[in-house]
C-alpha cells in the first residue's frame, strides 16, 4: 500500500464510496456466490479500517473485483467524483466496469432493505442532479453548435 492510497482513503467521500462498493459486492456475491468459499475482504482498504467492524464476506473472484474498485476509486483524478456513467474518463478496464454495472443493477435495489437505504436515497438524488447537468451541458453545446453556424452562413 502507497501513502497516495492511505491518504485518499483517509477522506470520508471516499471512505464512504469504497464501504457502499464493497457492501454492494458482498450482496451480489451472497446470491451469486453461495455454494463458494467466502472469507472476511482482506484489502488495503480493510487494512485501513475502511470497513470497521463491518467487513464484507466475499468469495475470492468478488474480493478481487472490490480490490480494484478500491484502487480506482482512492486514484479517480476527478474531484468532486462524478457518477462513472457520466465521466469523461473511464478508467475501469471493461471487464470490470462491467462487472460494476452488473453487481450494481443486481444489489442495488436489494441494498435497501439490507442497510442502505439513506446511501440508496442520496445516489438517487445525485443521478437526478447528474443527469441535469449532463443534459443542460449537451442543450448548451447544441445552442453553441447552432451560434456557430448562423455566423457562417
Amino acid at each position: 500500500m502507497n501513502e497516495r492510497f492511505a491518504r485518499k482513503m483517509s477522506e470520508d467521500t471516499v471512505r464512504g464510496d469504497t464501504r457502499i462498493v464493497a457492501g454492494f459486492g458482498a450482496i451480489f456475491c451472497a446470491a451469486h456466490h453461495g455454494g463458494r468459499a467466502r472469507t472476511r475482504l482482506h484489502s488495503d482498504a480493510a487494512t485501513l479500517g475502511v470497513y470497521g467492524k463491518q467487513v464484507p464476506v466475499l468469495c475470492d473472484e468478488c474480493a478481487e473485483h472490490i480490490r480494484y474498485a478500491e484502487r480506482r476509486r482512492a486514484y479517480c483524478p476527478k474531484d468532486p467524483k462524478p457518477f462513472c456513467a457520466h465521466c469523461d474518463t473511464h478508467c475501469y478496464r471493461a471487464d470490470e466496469a462491467e462487472w460494476q454495472r452488473q453487481m450494481m443493477r443486481f444489489a442495488g435495489p436489494r441494498s435497501v432493505l439490507r442497510g442502505y437505504a439513506l446511501p440508496g436515497i442520496r445516489h438517487a438524488l445525485e443521478a437526478r442532479k447528474w443527469r441535469k447537468k449532463m443534459a443542460a451541458a449537451a442543450a448548451e453545446n447544441t445552442a453553441a453548435q447552432r451560434s456557430a453556424k448562423d455566423k457562417e452562413q
